[in-house]
């Protein structure tokens, strides 16, 4: 008897759907990588990538256990997010300080993503074309640039694929309920709220699902499927109560003296129609928007409300015959509300990675309403037509996110745009100033921050900021105010201890200046030139023994910090360390071959060396 096996044929149907079957989730695929691929070649920039990973040290560590007990138990940088720290150490582990390998995680996240929505929807809605098209917007879209290309902001792709996974988990809960089947549901929502509080409007999410594509309130009472849902609204407070305590404690909630609730709610509408606009002519995006002089008008919040109320209402009256209108609508509305600015984080007045999840339910929206529009075309043309446009489209949005992307190719780039595209932008021209005071042009620098102060005369890091450029001018008494001002307004700012420490030090006044080198350390363990700073002090008041482990901390801290190989090198000659002063030469020479103070204490320990042993000739 003939064995049986399976005969392929290349031109067999099933083959031919087969291949199709793949040539969507292929495509999304090469399309995100497309897009996102050329991040590699960027850099980490000056906006949080400090806090979250190049000066932290418990990431820099890599994945370590007393790394993972930190990232359960620390608040720091005002966040509550272990898996996101857990994601970062991992990267560290597997790339170091190698920005490219950092950004292809989060490329390649963001793909996983895309390819997940489409599966996601099109097994609610068996609906392949318009799960495709929302996927490919998903994927492209320009206001997503920041959420994927910037390495601090790790917590949005990764939450969101636990978003997704949780979808994933209900489509197979609600196609037969059972308790093994919503244990996972829980556990993936749980893992996404250790990535980003944002999950907390997930339970609503999937409440709007049930109405549709799923149409579980046709079967069930909108109670029962409330009720089905307070695991995860009780687990949504848990994170709420968790975030908003951080972030307390971590001074990132601004009171309603700085932001009053009245200018909280016009900003909060005019966002929303922000966003939207930004959607379809997404032009003019930059890393940060600040807040305009003088605040909202009333009459641009009434227009905005108008506006949404009425888009709102089209989408209700649609609910039957469009029931996706109203559930995208409805989606979007929701989602934003953690983000708005209801309850202010920081000081912008919108951001762009805030509609990573959000926009979602405008593709949603678009996407079957394109399909529905492209379906009561008649002929085979007409529906081609709709799905060139569509494709022409996705296309558009990707070459834009490919040019959005050069602008996170390094911190000037990035705040140079932001100037181009805003107005009084002050945390462009604080970090621009920043950069160009780290590289020594300070005739640049300076400006930048008395752009900042014309706008805020109180702002604390500008003040520091310009207090320390002047400080390295000498110009002590112009800067002494400024640094005074900007301790009164923050003390608990390590840059401006600094800089006022090194103010009294260079005037003589060690003494005075050794109190703020302290409490910079305190406040900044994982800074090296603070701990630099520090033992320099120690050192001139003749206090070695202390001054050494300070020394020693400073170069853990930073391996390439000349100055302090210097410095240690000169402690350990007064010392008569002459072994660990030469290693500690050697190295400062390595990285500094034109040090003259390191080549000639070299050179004169030799000739010591030599005269004590009578080859001096």
């Amino acid at each position: 008897m003939a064995k049986r096996g399976r005969i392929i044929d290349k031109h067999a149907p099933s083959q031919r759907v087969g291949l199709r079957s793949w040539a969507v989730p292929a495509g999304l695929v090469l399309l995100s990588l497309a897009v996102f691929a050329g991040t590699f070649r960027n850099g980490f920039v000056l906006y949080d990538d400090d806090v979250y990973i190049t000066e932290n040290p418990s990431v820099k560590a890599g994945l370590t256990w007393a790394g993972m007990i930190w990232a359960f138990t620390a608040g720091h940088g005002a966040n509550w997010h272990p898996l996101t720290w857990i994601s970062h150490m991992l990267d560290c582990q597997w790339f170091g300080l190698w920005a490219g390998g950092h950004h292809l995680v989060s490329a390649g996240l963001h793909s996983l993503n895309a390819l997940l929505l489409f599966f996601v929807l099109k097994r609610m809605t068996r609906a392949t074309a318009a799960s495709a098209f929302a996927a490919a917007l998903f994927a492209a879209h320009p206001l997503h640039v920041e959420s994927v290309a910037w390495a601090a902001e790790r917590k949005d792709v990764l939450s969101t694929l636990f978003w997704l996974l949780t979808l994933a988990a209900y489509a197979r809960y609600a196609e037969q309920p059972k308790g093994s089947r919503y244990a996972w549901v829980i556990l993936a929502f749980a893992l996404g709220l250790m990535a980003k509080p944002m999950l907390v409007t997930l339970p609503f999410v999937l409440l709007l699902l049930d109405y549709w594509p799923l149409k579980r309130l046709e079967k069930r009472s909108a109670a029962r499927l409330f009720a089905e849902k307070i695991p995860m609204l009780l687990l949504a407070a848990a994170s709420c109560f968790v975030t908003v305590a951080v972030q307390r404690s971590g001074g990132a909630l601004a009171g309603l003296e700085l932001v009053p609730l009245a200018e909280r709610v016009k900003n909060a509408i005019i966002a929303y129609v922000f966003y939207l606009e930004k959607t379809f002519a997404p032009a003019g995006l930059a890393v940060f928007y600040p807040r305009p002089i003088g605040g909202r008008s009333l009459e641009a919040a009434m227009g905005a409300a108008l506006f949404l109320g009425a888009a709102t209402a089209f989408a209700f009256r649609q609910r039957n015959r469009r029931p996706f209108l109203l559930i995208g609508w409805l989606w979007y509305l929701g989602t934003l509300i953690p983000v708005i600015g209801l309850v202010q984080v920081g000081s912008q007045a919108y951001a762009d990675r805030y509609t990573y999840v959000p926009l979602i339910g405008i593709f949603i929206a678009l996407a079957w309403a394109g399909t529905e529009f492209a379906n009561s075309r008649r002929g085979a043309r007409a529906k081609a037509a709709v799905g060139i446009a569509g494709m022409a489209v996705v296309l558009t949005f990707a070459g834009l996110s490919v040019r959005q992307t050069t602008y996170w190719r390094d911190s000037f780039a990035l705040f140079e745009r932001a100037l181009a595209v805003t107005r009084d932008n002050n945390v462009a021209h604080l970090n621009l100033g920043k950069l160009h005071a780290e590289r020594g042009e300070l005739d640049t620098a300076i400006p930048h921050f008395r752009a900042v102060l014309q706008r805020y005369p109180n702002d604390p890091k500008a003040n520091s900021n310009l207090g320390g450029a002047l400080v390295t001018q000498r110009k002590f008494d112009e800067a002494l105010p400024l640094l005074q001002k900007a301790l009164s307004v923050d003390a608990t700012d390590p840059t401006t201890h600094g800089n006022l420490g090194s103010l009294l030090a260079q005037q003589g006044k060690v003494n005075e200046a050794l109190p703020h080198f302290k409490e910079a350390v305190r406040l900044k363990p994982g800074d090296a030139r603070a701990h630099g700073n520090l033992a320099g002090a120690l050192t001139e008041l003749g206090r070695y023994e202390e001054a050494l482990p300070e020394f020693e901390a400073a170069i853990r801290l930073d391996p390439r910090f000349v100055n302090a190989h210097r410095n240690l090198a000169m402690l350990h000659v007064r010392q008569g360390n002459l072994a660990q002063a030469i290693a500690h030469l050697e190295k400062t020479l390595e990285l500094d071959p034109g040090d003259a103070v390191a080549r000639q204490t070299l050179d004169e320990i030799a000739r010591q060396r030599s005269a004590a042993t009578g080859d001096g000739g």
